[in-house]
């Protein structure tokens, strides 16, 4: 190999590993690999190729196109250069509108050029497509060591996309280790934290044995107010955080025994509480939903009911979700707007589930809220 060209091309690939391994965009890296391929086959035209599931090959990045911009450009499995991205070996034509090896399958984007060589980009283990180079026709061929050249190249840079996409996956996979952990730290302290502290305000400021002051009271309303509001926030932070995927399971059995303790606490006696059914691929979203209800039903609960018996009952069924909250209080009275039961319904709208709230002094209040899981 020419002394000068193997210098060019350790300088080529060394820009491409140091861009590559410090995280910058692919598309960036990309372009890079295809303008020092066509640079160092002293071409007219350079093409970088993905492989899909078909066979086929879509251009991902071009270099020296000028009257045509040929990225996104689709190749037929048959084609050339789809031949080389999978057998891992490269081809060299002297005019590849018609070479019988090329021709049927140059799309007209390329009939403009002449000389033609491709090479298989990425490794054995990981083939990503085909690096591709040409010339206008007119223009010399490629010459045997031009294409080794093309050849070596194309495998250290595809090496070192490969390496890169390992790396970037290892980097991705502790980011969203170190968010879930936020994000269950949130949920299960602070937003528990919060809540009792609201409860405790709430049972504080309905105590007739300790009437406050109207300024007093105002204020203690207040407080109550912005730690619900509060809530409200860490659990957004929390759904940003997790960015639930519909496909990725939670362990939602488990935080709804966490929500039925903290409402034992503040009743004084403890919850019934049945489970039917698996929990365990529950998607996140509808997840974070039902315990949202429970926590509103057993909230309303705490704040209104004055009951001594409290059922929990949650339902996996292979079509729905059913959550039934029932306590044996006082009821809702007529007329009175309650905050908590539109949240339940607003809720069970947004899924396309329902809300039903049944109510009466003499049998207390059963909350039933059921959502789809198709």
């Amino acid at each position: 190999m020419d002394p000068t060209l193997a210098a060019r091309t350790l300088t080529a690939s060394t820009e491409i590993a140091t861009a590559a391994l410090s995280g910058q965009d692919p598309d960036t890296v990309l372009d890079l690999v295809v303008r020092a391929a066509a640079e160092l086959a002293e071409a007219d035209l350079g093409l970088v190729m993905a492989g899909s599931d078909d066979g086929s090959l879509t251009v991902e990045a071009a270099f020296g196109a000028r009257a045509t911009n040929p990225v996104g450009l689709v190749l037929s499995a048959r084609s050339s250069a789809a031949r080389v991205a999978r057998g891992g070996v490269p081809i060299v034509a002297d005019d590849v509108t018609t070479d019988p090896r090329t021709a049927p399958y140059v799309p007209r984007e390329l009939t403009a050029y002449g000389p033609f060589a491709a090479a298989p980009f990425g490794t054995r283990e990981s083939r990503l497509g085909a690096l591709t180079v040409y010339r206008r026709r007119g223009r010399k061929p490629f010459t045997s060591g031009t294409v080794e050249v093309l050849t070596a190249f194309a495998a250290q840079a595809g090496l070192v996309l490969v390496l890169a996409e390992g790396r970037n996956a290892h980097e991705r996979v502790g980011l969203y280790e170190e968010r879930e952990r936020i994000a269950r730290d949130l949920h299960d302290v602070i937003i528990q934290r919060l809540y009792g502290a609201g409860m405790q305000l709430d049972l504080l400021a309905r105590r007739p044995a300790r009437k406050l002051a109207k300024p007093d009271a105002t204020r203690l309303g207040d407080a109550v107010e912005q730690l619900d509001a509060a809530i409200a926030d860490v659990r957004s932070v929390v759904r940003a955080l997790r960015n639930p995927d519909p496909i990725v399971p939670t362990d939602l059995a488990e935080s709804v025994r966490a929500e039925v303790a903290t409402a034992r606490e503040l009743l004084g006696f403890e919850p019934s509480f049945e489970l039917t059914g698996d929990l365990t691929d529950i998607p996140g979203s509808l997840a974070d939903h039902l315990r949202a209800a429970l926590r509103e039903s057993l909230s309303n609960v705490v704040r209104h009911a004055g009951a001594l018996r409290v059922a929990v009952h949650l339902v996996r069924t292979p079509d729905s979700l059913r959550l039934t909250v029932a306590d044996d209080g006082c009821g809702i009275p007529q007329g009175v707007t309650h905050r908590g039961l539109r949240n339940l319904h607003d809720r069970a709208h947004q899924i396309n589930g329902r809300c039903d709230v049944r109510s009466s002094p003499r049998s207390g209040t059963t909350v039933t809220w059921e959502a789809p899981l198709a």
